[in-house]
């Protein structure tokens, strides 16, 4: 029997209290490149409260999919706080889902900047209530990064849920 991964156990702890609580969930993803959306879909029986994501890894993706206006994204920039919000809260809409959870972030081993190291990492998760954003920066691989941006996600899902704001 194959050792259950640390990310297929906070997706199953997630996917518990997500059922328990009556909820649905869907996600927007764009340096994790589905992972998240993997993650939580290894699990029997997450179609009771998944409802799917979209992987906008462009800026053109985030535009036409996930409706990210384009005057933000030019003067934010894709990984930013503004942006991954709109992500979350426009994914949220999109499926008609009671929480959304958006990444966005630079894995590595390029594209950083000034400001913008390799690593940066945000994510969103959008409720009912509004939107929240969270600033990651992790030192890892570009592999390490994204695991390390999933296992995030689903940590912050898992709070958010085990928290007041979680009852349905």
């Amino acid at each position: 029997m194959q050792k259950e991964s640390a990310e297929d156990a906070l997706a199953r702890r997630a996917g518990a209290l997500l059922r328990q609580r009556g909820l649905t969930l869907a996600v927007a993803e764009s340096c994790t490149g589905g992972g998240l959306g993997d993650a939580i879909t290894n699990i029997a029986g997450s179609s009771d409260y998944f409802q799917g994501g979209v992987i906008a890894y462009s800026y053109e993706a985030k535009e036409r999919l996930l409706g990210v206006p384009h005057d933000l994204l030019a003067e934010k920039g894709a990984v930013s706080p503004e942006v991954v919000t709109a992500m979350a809260s426009n994914a949220r809409r999109l499926f008609g889902v009671d929480l959304a959870v958006a990444l966005s972030g630079i894995a590595g081993p390029g594209g950083g900047m000034p400001g913008k190291p390799v690593g940066l990492v945000y994510l969103a998760l959008a409720t009912r209530e509004g939107s929240e954003w969270r600033r990651y920066q992790w030192q890892g691989n570009r592999v390490e990064n994204k695991r390390s941006s999933i296992r995030a996600a689903l940590e912050w899902l898992i709070e958010y849920l085990s928290g007041p704001g979680g009852a349905a």
